[in-house]
């Protein structure tokens, strides 16, 4: 049937798929750098106890078969060795099978992972990853036509990831209603970039003006993706154009990228053809089993859109959720509040068993959260620095992170070396400090004035004690007041 088939899309799943496979990659790189110290044997919260706790129903994975840091690795490393293939369009170029199991492995792999990940994999871009890779299972081969459903699919998950997030906003927090949150976001989302200083700078009257192309974008535009071409294009262009002014302006890990990979679902070839310089193989059918197998998963995904649906359709919206422990079809949304002030945790270490009012403590410096004062913001993402974000959550979430904190800060009582390559920098090269503790500050940007004066990006006041210092017990190796 030849509506099943959407030839004039090609380019557009030609981007979408080089786009997934780029997110793919940086994400399994991610899991490489860090999933160890984080969540192995060894780790903050290790995986080996949460598979004793939690059954393979409740969260499949390939570790319940088997967890060791050696598996793990070996995991991780064929993520990254099959996503930089789709990357570079081998699988694609193959029969039809060839890219589905491609797709149907990356799913497979990175659900794994996440699904044994914890608080550290908690963030609603690692169901959205998921949802968009199993939807890629079905894309096809590089020379057959996209499968229309699955395309519709695609844009029926952008649409429930911004308009879920336009409402959350609409029910959440007053500043959105009155076009003031982007007077604070910008100095205190999770982890700013180069230019957040600047954005956050920006006139008053700017920031209205953001937040309401952001509710066009995420309240207006959706529903247009379903419109006849050009409608749904310039629908896709709208969200595209505001993603791209989020990559400016902030770090949010692959969020936004993600974002603008749906986005160009919405674009037919006579758009892209002047941006991807990519001609189309001569195009045959789809096998018909693939047909039929489009047809399954577009039937699994209304079937399953129904809690979704019904999420947004309730006055208690809950954010970035999924319903199935296979991320087949979730609810997405961010930023239903947002923080007028922001709490910095900083992390202290101190070589005198004994501190007084002359004690020196030292600091360690985090790769991208703020810190010293005089470092600029770093540009991190799509890449994601887990224990950074993590950090950040600590002073609004209380003891719900107060595990995972205790456990690093005994992490760096030790001088655990894993531990530490997730640090920018360790005051304490040459031996373990006696006590460390964790303190609260209060950060905000400096003004003009302030930062000519001073070369610094942040003003810091303090705001209190989180952790009071504590060193090893020897005798049992614990974590014991100083």
């Amino acid at each position: 049937m030849e509506w099943l088939q959407a030839p004039d899309y090609w380019l557009a799943r030609f981007v979408f798929e080089r786009a997934l496979a780029a997110v793919y990659l940086v994400a399994f790189v991610v899991a490489v750098n860090q999933f160890r110290p984080l969540l192995g044997e060894h780790g903050l919260l290790p995986a080996p106890g949460f598979l004793e706790r939690v059954p393979f129903r409740r969260a499949p994975s390939l570790f319940h078969l088997h967890y060791s840091d050696r598996f793990f690795g070996v995991v991780a490393w064929t993520g990254v060795v099959v996503a930089l293939l789709c990357l570079l369009g081998w699988p694609q170029s193959g029969p039809a099978w060839a890219p589905m199991l491609a797709w149907g492995l990356l799913w497979a792999l990175y659900l794994s992972i996440v699904n044994v990940g914890q608080v550290f994999y908690a963030f609603g871009w690692e169901s959205l990853l998921l949802e968009a890779g199993f939807l890629a299972i079905f894309l096809g081969p590089a020379d057959a036509a996209p499968p229309t459903l699955v395309l519709l699919a695609l844009r029926w998950l952008l649409f429930r990831l911004e308009f879920g997030a336009g409402l959350i906003k609409l029910r959440g927090d007053r500043c959105w209603r009155d076009l003031t949150c982007l007077h604070y976001h910008h100095e205190t989302q999770p982890l700013p970039n180069p230019l957040s200083w600047f954005f956050h700078h920006l006139p008053g009257r700017v920031h209205k003006a953001e937040v309401l192309g952001n509710h066009v974008a995420q309240l207006v535009a959706p529903v247009l993706l379903f419109a006849p071409q050009p409608v749904a294009g310039v629908a896709g262009a709208v969200v595209l154009v505001t993603q791209a002014w989020l990559v400016l302006s902030g770090n949010f890990s692959w969020l936004n990228v993600m974002t603008i990979a749906l986005a160009v679902v919405a674009f037919d070839d006579a758009m892209l053809a002047p941006f991807v310089p990519v001609d189309p193989p001569a195009l045959a059918g789809a096998p018909g089993w693939h047909q039929v197998a489009g047809v399954a998963v577009a039937v699994a995904v209304v079937v399953l859109s129904w809690r979704p649906v019904r999420n947004m359709a309730s006055p208690g919206q809950l954010m970035n959720s999924s319903f199935d422990p296979l991320h087949l079809v979730n609810t997405y949304g961010a930023f239903g509040s947002v923080t007028k002030q922001r709490l910095e945790v900083i992390l202290e270490g101190t070589d005198d068993a004994q501190p007084g009012p002359g004690t020196e403590w030292k600091e360690y410096e985090f790769k991208a959260k703020p810190g010293d004062p005089r470092r600029r913001p770093p540009q991190i993402a799509p890449y994601h620095l887990r224990l950074d974000w993590l950090m950040w959550f600590v002073p609004l979430a209380g003891r719900s992170h107060q595990r995972w904190l205790v456990a690093l800060v005994v992490k760096l009582l030790r001088n655990d070396r894993a531990t530490l390559r997730l640090l920018r920098h360790n005051p304490f090269p040459d031996r373990p400090p006696a006590l460390v503790r964790a303190r609260l500050y209060r950060y905000r940007f400096t003004t003009g004035e302030e930062r000519r004066r001073s070369g610094a990006w942040w003003v810091r006041t303090p705001a209190g004690e989180l952790l009071p210092a504590v060193g090893l017990d020897r005798s049992d190796d614990v974590a014991a007041p100083g």
